[in-house]
């Protein structure tokens, strides 16, 4: 299972990826978690310290092995490198482990005028694709509001892109736009989790204005959540019921998923 969130800031993306990363992890399944978003605390969402994660060098930010895979040093522009880099040993040497679960952190790269790619760039978009396309673990990437950074053949491989929402126009203007984004690059299943829904009629607000989406289901509003933060624990620690919503939508997402494989062989 390959899964990317992606979402409007502030919408919930980085509770619901440790939630669902902590429900595979749950299953004896081995998970990497991916945060590839520039606001990255997906490690301390899942309850790793703070010592560890001050430790930890996002990707982008490995002067010397962007330099040593690519051949070029860091933010040249320009320059030749090389577009496929040895990445298949950086999950092992720069991940932080709690339970099953590995955390990369990805870092963020400004790009060259008119989109130029730079060695960081290069290093990232192989290391995610060798992520998605070679390795056999669950991965969950949480995502800034975008999916073109994946690169199309990455994409295509996804197995399902969740779009977390709010009830708010600006978030559902968001959704929109990312799900034009990912139809461009090949993402088959695009799916709708709602987020930080009080009530049904809040809910009832999400389905109504996103009525041709594919609602997987809802994280409701949960005082627990702010309070993992508070007390440097794991959201799985503290918010219970949240857990329990994650649970029941990676139970859908799987059905949705196991539907569409057997309708295509059948």
């Amino acid at each position: 299972m390959k899964i990317a969130i992606t979402g409007k800031g502030g919408v919930g993306k980085t509770t619901l990826a440790s939630l669902l990363a902590w429900a595979y992890s749950s299953e004896g399944r081995e998970v990497i978690a991916i945060d590839a978003n520039p606001d990255a605390n997906l490690a301390a969402a899942l309850g790793i310290s703070k010592e560890i994660i001050a430790k930890i060098t996002p990707i982008a930010e490995l002067k010397d092995i962007v330099e040593e895979r690519t051949g070029a040093k860091p933010g040249n522009y320009g320059s030749f490198f090389k577009l496929n880099p040895k990445v298949d040993d950086l999950p092992e040497r720069f991940s932080v482990r709690i339970d099953n679960v590995k955390v990369l952190v990805m870092g963020t790269v400004k790009e060259g005028g008119g989109g130029c790619m730079c060695p960081e760039s290069a290093l990232i978009r192989s290391l995610v694709s060798h992520l998605v396309l070679s390795r056999s673990e669950v991965v969950i990437m949480d995502m800034d509001a975008g999916v073109e950074n994946l690169g199309r053949g990455t994409a295509k491989a996804v197995d399902a892109l969740l779009i977390v929402v709010e009830p708010g126009q600006r978030s559902f203007q968001t959704a929109q736009a990312i799900r034009k984004l990912a139809k461009d690059l090949g993402i088959r299943r695009c799916f709708i989790v709602g987020s930080k829904t009080h009530d049904e009629k809040e809910r009832q607000f999400i389905i109504d204005n996103l009525a041709d989406f594919d609602i997987l289901g809802f994280i409701n509003y949960h005082k627990d959540i702010a309070d993992a933060d508070k007390l440097g624990k794991g959201v799985f620690e503290t918010a219970k019921s949240a857990l329990d919503e994650v649970n029941q939508i990676k139970q859908e997402l799987e059905k949705r998923i196991k539907g569409d494989h057997e309708q295509k062989d059948g």
